[in-house]
Parts: structure tokens; sequence; C-alpha cells
């Protein structure tokens, strides 16, 4: 396993898009924050808006960043054949997802802490000035307030997840196109259906299973009896989907000719 996990990080740090899809989830993440603190207003008391949430807007586009590179440690291989390559030297061939798994997942929790901190320094230095205040029941964002810290935690687990998640729907599918649309269609159809299908109890099931909406339960530090799911089963579903999704995967390397 060591040489297997040598090997992968040695892929994957000298790849030259590896630094600039990391460099974009922080720069996409806390920028598209930012966005949404500036626009965002509470007026008075009880206004109905999450300063964290709304602060950690941007893990919405980060989080596909994520998935392109997660999704080229493995389908990039395939498509330049350099995958018989690496089964031959190394024919533990579950051996090779799993150290891949770490490679990408320590890259990616490794830009995920930057992101969200910036995010919430972003928004701690923002949001006051559009009326989030203790007095309108909105302090500011700190790490002493326990749900914030369960936000910030939680939501750099969260992509992690979605690297885990990519990763193996990649080893599944192989295609590049094809593995991040796959990924893409679960993280943003499901939710849209839902507002399709309005107020309804079907909607709310789908709320509950859908990976994205359920795992992003977790940044609310408001309103937690109006969620689908609460914070950490939320964030727990997500890991669900991520281990069938790598399981799968496995397999199919497993049996599957290279």
């Amino acid at each position: 396993m060591r040489e297997a996990l040598h090997a992968e990080w040695t892929k994957l740090r000298t790849v030259p898009s590896t630094f600039w899809l990391l460099l974009a989830v922080i720069v996409v993440t806390v920028a598209l924050g930012l966005v949404a603190d500036a626009v965002a207003r509470c007026p008075s008391a009880g206004c109905g808006l999450d300063p964290a949430r709304t602060s950690l807007a941007g893990v919405y586009l980060g989080q596909a960043i994520v998935a392109v590179l997660a999704v080229a440690a493995v389908s990039g291989e395939y498509g330049s054949g350099l995958i018989r390559v690496t089964l031959t030297a190394m024919p533990r061939r579950t051996g090779v997802l799993a150290a891949k798994a770490v490679t990408v997942t320590g890259a990616t929790l490794a830009a995920g802490v930057p992101a969200v901190l910036g995010s919430l320094l972003a928004g701690r230095l923002v949001l006051p000035g559009h009326g989030f205040t203790a007095a309108h029941g909105r302090p500011p964002l700190s790490p002493d307030d326990g749900a914030v810290l369960r936000a910030a935690a939680g939501t750099v687990l969260y992509l992690g997840l979605i690297a885990l998640l990519s990763l193996g729907v990649a080893a599944a599918v192989r295609d590049a196109a094809a593995a991040i649309g796959t990924v893409l269609g679960l993280l943003y159809l499901l939710p849209l259906l839902t507002t399709v299908l309005g107020g309804s109890r079907l909607a709310r099931h789908l709320e509950r299973l859908s990976p994205m909406t359920a795992g992003l339960a977790v940044q609310a530090t408001t309103g937690l009896r109006g969620l689908p799911i609460a914070p950490w089963a939320g964030l727990g579903v997500l890991a669900a989907w991520a281990t069938a999704a790598l399981l799968i995967g496995g397999l199919l390397l497993h049996f599957r000719d290279a």
C-alpha cells in the first residue's frame, strides 16, 4: 500500500491541472460566498437567513471543481492508456483505487480548509454591515459558536465525500465526460426535481435522499427543525452515496479488463 500511495501521490502532484483545480476550489468558493454575503440583507429580527449557509454558498460551485479533479484522477489514466501500466505494476486493483481515494481526498480536504475558513472570515467581515447583528438575532460568525464550528468542519468533510463519490463513479464509468455528467446530475438535478414537486411528501423524501441537499444540511446553524434531515444525518446520507459508488467502482475495476 505504501508503494501504491507513493505512486498515486506522484501522479496527482505532477499533473499541472491538479494545482490549478485545487486553487480554483479555494478561489471560487470564497468568491461566490463573498458575493452571497454582499447581496444578503437582514433588516429585522428573524429575517430567516442563515449567516453560515450564506457565507458558505460558494460550495455549490466549488464542489463541481472537486468532482472534475477526482474524475480526472481515474478517467485520465483510462484516456491515456496509463491504467494498463498502473495495473501491471500494482496488480491489486482495489489497493490502487484505495490509494487514489486517499490521495485525492487528502488534497481535497487540504483545499477545503482554507476555502471554508476564507468564506467564513468574509462573512464575519461583510454580513454585520447588512443587518446580521445580535440585535436581529444573527450574531457575527464565530468559531466559538458550536453550530458554526459544525458547519465549517462539516463543509470540509462534505467536499471530501464529494471527491470520494466522484472517484467511485469514475471507476465505474471510466469515461471522463460521462462520469462528470453523472456526478453533476446526482448533485444538481435531484434538487431541481424536488423544486418542481413543490412541498409534496415525495419531494421531502427526495430531499432526504439527495446527496447535495442532505449533505449540505450540515451547514445549517438556524431553523434546524425545518430541515428535511438533521445536519450530521444528512452528511451520513452523502457518505452512503460515496461508499456505494466506491464499492461499485471497486467491483467493476476488479472484474473488468483494463
